[in-house]
């Protein structure tokens, strides 16, 4: 082997060359390979076969960003106050808050960040080559352009690679193209502008050699590969806020603008009326500290938290805390087919032969289902002669193995095969027995080129042999020259009635095999010149990946709720429409909804938004094309739901508001990829984590419509007494007592509301829409209203009657928390009474409550406490009035909720 560049870097369109051209651009040999010299010589030129890592951001500054947020700042200035002001316990609590929330996003992002490490490690394998025209195996980091790979059945493929040999070669590539059937190899020239997934003469790195065996010339190694472009996809893919994280944002800038507003003007209006420069600056305090809800970051965390646990008994696993909240606001599911909408386990569904149908029920490779005439009697083989020979070449001319492991079927070789395995299982005819009544002698493998696989078999009982044939029926059609009948009789072939009854059933999306046999013959008459019209046709087995049995319902209850699902498949459009329909993602009035990859390349730009928000069924897609779906929705206003378990889906999970995978079936990449992880890889439980996602959204909504409420009010209290000029009705040590103790043992109690009746009645919460729409802003600012009108009258009638300050700020105090408590049980619902929804449905708000009731006696009367927090004992008489003030304000409330719930 010279020592000369090969003419052309990695990523040619090699598929469109002989792969004569392919050895001579190369410059490599078909049968010796490279030698050990020139091998090493390449690898330093074009580096080892991994995927890049990207590069990552420092320790430090990853550790920083989790505390760029305007509500941290918010925190943190409060946090340092509270120190500047002695008050350290409180200080301590708020810093921990603060720390607590960035570890959680340190976490978080370290994890999403595992993604491309994940899909990095797929190639990590050993790979076997000829170098020096000796077969050795090497490690899959030193595979280099114009190595010469050698593949059988089980291999991973390592590389990119130009097959230039095959016999019965089949792969499969739906972990990279979606494709639920391994695709057959052949090493034929193709047309160039052929997508991944109809490119035959290709093996692609990532992928697995399912039957037969082969050898290619390595054409891609690295980046360089299509499992490469992925990887760049991933990495270019960003992981987008979620609805409630971009709604915090903004609502947290808008609180600190305000925070500082407030406080500014209280400290210039104190100064202003010549006020003392410290009093000014402790009411300015004390202004900020009350208007900050610091409970804010620990009840999201927490209410997020308590809906992973409800998640996960639903068998969904919440990687990213704030993916919970996004379901519950997505507008669009695009929901991958193979592994996700169906079983991903071929199944034949029909079994024909000359006299009739034969319906078969059961999924699976399970052999649990049974056969079925057309009048509904349930049949075995022995039922007609050309049914058992039907089912008889489907297990004889096989090469798949099914063993159970964990009450579960691990297939080894084609699922084509497998399935009939199956069905003749479920007919009566178990692998083991057909082969020992007819043990194979001879085999012809399937190939490209034939369209069918042949087998010689002995037979036992009579001495005698017999040919079992399988294959595209066309193809095995054309080599027959008869039928048989049910009684095992032989008569001339009709072949446009078995060629009609093949184009009916894959009318129907179904995957149509043919099986012949030949009664008699020698092992020397066994070649394809000797076939050639001499078989007797069967019958045909008809086969599909079959949808889930939940899917078509959760399909419809995400179309009750609002939501549009879509369909994303690498199958050909024909199967993709008849799964689609029979899911219910379409209708048979919707045949034009169903765009394939190459519709959508040819859509120009400005029709392609449109095209996209329209169809229901993408079939044949790439991974590019799939990641162009999820923006285009996304620019389109949408929140994007992806479902997927293949590396081809983990740009698009990346990108997605909310990425899905399947644990089970799913490859690492895409639940690295992913937010979410459904342990059931069940499409259902999508519908379930929506419920959830809505609940806990409703509740964060209610924590804050309940929070805001006092936290303004304490800061107007601050500003009322800086205006008038008057003695503060709290101190910041009360105001921080109010925040955190209420928003402890009150507030988080909503955490565990239960979710409301009509939830899955509801559409999408409009990704315009603010966190807090008007009509709530002007339930909070008239709670708030009441809180500084109460708080004001009290503290002076209290002033009036002769109590000191301290006991008018303790009847202040309290009046806070009691009128908090009485609308605690308002905020359970945002539009309906609390009566209706059950007084003892969340019976944590009672414990709840009944524990800052003992809260609020003991910062009362306990002497210790009055010292720390500035506070006196109250008599009977205070407590009374501040009952009714909490009566009187939950009543206008009710009032409100009946007259504006339309607005809600």
């Amino acid at each position: 082997m010279g020592s000369a560049e090969p003419r052309e870097s990695p990523g040619s369109p090699h598929h469109e060359m002989s792969a004569h051209e392919v050895v001579l651009l190369l410059e490599t040999d078909p049968d010796r390979g490279l030698s050990g010299a020139e091998a090493a010589r390449r690898l330093k030129r074009f580096g080892p076969n991994v995927l890049p890592a990207a590069a990552r951001t420092g320790f430090l500054r990853r550790v920083l960003r989790q505390f760029h947020h305007p509500l941290i700042y918010v925190l943190i200035a409060a946090g340092v106050v509270t120190a500047i002001l002695g008050e350290y316990v409180d200080s301590v609590v708020i810093f921990a808050v603060v720390l607590v929330n960035a570890a959680i996003g340190f976490v978080q992002e370290s994890k999403a960040e595992a993604a491309l490490e994940s899909l990095r490690s797929m190639v990590r394998t050993r790979a076997r080559v000829r170098r020096d025209g000796r077969e050795r195996f090497v490690p899959s980091a030193e595979l280099v352009p114009g190595d010469l790979i050698l593949l059988e059945a089980g291999d991973k493929v390592a590389a990119d690679v130009r097959l230039v040999w095959v016999a019965g070669l089949r792969v499969d590539e739906s972990a990279l193209t979606g494709e639920s059937v391994p695709v057959a190899k052949d090493q034929v020239a193709l047309p160039a502008a052929l997508p991944v997934a109809d490119r035959r003469n290709m093996a692609y790195s990532g992928t697995l050699a399912t039957a037969g065996s082969g050898a290619g010339i390595t054409v891609a190694t690295g980046a360089e590969t299509e499992l490469g472009q992925i990887h760049r996809l991933v990495g270019a893919a960003g992981t987008l806020a979620t609805p409630l994280t971009r709604k915090l944002a903004r609502f947290s800038k808008l609180l600190t603008v305000v925070i500082l507003a407030l406080a500014a003007m209280t400290f210039g209006v104190g100064l202003g009326r010549g006020q003392e420069p410290v009093e000014t600056f402790t009411a300015a305090v004390a202004l900020a500290v009350g208007a900050i809800p610091e409970g804010l970051p620990a009840a999201v965390s927490i209410t997020l938290a308590i809906g992973v646990r409800r998640m996960a008994r639903r068998r969904a696993v919440i990687r990213r805390l704030p993916a919970i909240e996004t379901l519950g606001s997505t507008t669009v599911v695009c929901s991958d087919k193979t592994g996700t909408l169906t079983e991903n386990q071929m199944t034949v569904r029909v079994v024909w032969t000359v006299e009739g149908e034969y319906a078969v029920t059961g999924s699976g490779y399970g052999a649990e289902g049974k056969l079925s005439d057309r009048h509904g009697a349930v049949v075995t083989e022995a039922a007609s002669r050309a049914l058992r020979w039907c089912l008889l070449a489907g297990v004889g001319c096989n090469d798949a193995r099914l063993r159970q492991e964990r009450n579960e079927w691990v297939l080894v070789g084609d699922p084509t095969e497998a399935a009939m395995l199956a069905v003749a299982g479920k007919g009566g005819l178990g692998r083991d027995e057909v082969e020992a009544a007819y043990p194979r002698v001879v085999t012809i493998p399937f190939s490209s080129e034939r369209q069918y696989m042949a087998t010689l078999h002995q037979q036992r009982d009579s001495g005698g042999t017999v040919v079992l044939v399988k294959g595209g029926t066309e193809r095995v059609v054309s080599m027959c020259r008869a039928e048989m009948g049910a009684d095992g009789a032989v008569r001339p072939l009709d072949r446009n009635v078995v060629l009609s009854a093949a184009a009916n059933l894959a009318d129907r999306g179904l995957r149509v095999l043919a099986t012949a046999m030949r009664p008699e013959g020698r092992p020397e008459e066994f070649g394809e010149q000797e076939l050639g019209g001499s078989l007797v046709l069967t019958g045909l087995q008809a086969m599909l990946d079959p949808p889930r049995s939940a899917a078509a319902p959760a399909v419809r209850a995400c179309r009750t709720a609002g939501i549009a699902v879509k369909m994303i498949t690498g199958d050909h459009a024909a199967t993709a429409r008849a799964i689609a329909r029979q899911l219910a993602v379409l209708g048979d009035d919707r045949d034009g909804q169903v765009l394939s990859g190459a519709d959508l390349d040819a859509l120009p730009a400005d029709r392609f938004a449109e095209a996209v928000e329209r169809a229901q069924v993408f079939a044949r897609v790439s991974p590019e094309q799939k990641l162009r779906l999820v923006e285009t929705l996304q620019d389109r206003g949408h929140v994007v739901a992806v479902t997927g378990d293949g590396v081809n889906d983990a740009p698009a999970l990346r990108q997605a508001d909310i990425g899905v995978a399947m644990a089970r079936s799913g490859t690492e990449v895409a639940k690295e990829a992913a937010d979410m992880v459904l342990t059931d890889d069940n499409f259902a439980t999508i519908e379930a984590a929506v419920e959830e996602g809505r609940g806990v959204f409703d509740n964060l909504t209610k924590f804050i419509v309940w929070t805001l409420p006092t936290n303004l009010a304490e800061g107007l209290v601050v500003l009322v007494a800086i205006l008038l000029g008057t003695t503060l009705p709290l101190l910041p040590t009360q105001i921080l007592w109010i925040n955190m103790t209420s928003a402890v043992l009150l507030g988080l109690m909503l955490a565990f509301e239960p979710k409301e009746a009509d939830i899955m009645r509801r559409p999408p919460r409009a990704p315009a829409r603010p966190l807090l729409t008007a009509a709530l802003a002007v339930r909070i600012l008239l709670v708030a209203a009441l809180l500084v009108g109460g708080t004001w009258w009290l503290f002076q009638w209290e002033l009036a009657g002769g109590a000191s300050t301290a006991e008018a700020r303790t009847a202040a105090l309290n009046l806070f928390v009691v009128v908090e408590a009485f609308y605690l049980f308002s905020c359970r619902s945002i539009t309906r009474s609390a009566w209706r929804i059950g007084f003892f449905s969340n019976r944590w708000i009672l414990v709840g409550v009944a524990v800052q009731a003992l809260g609020q006696l003991a910062i009362t009367y306990v002497p210790a406490m009055n010292i720390v927090f500035g506070t006196a004992p109250v008599g009977v008489d205070v407590w009374l009035r501040i009952l009714v003030m909490g009566v009187a304000a939950s009543a206008v409330v009710a009032v409100d909720k009946r007259f504006r719930k339309r607005l809600l």
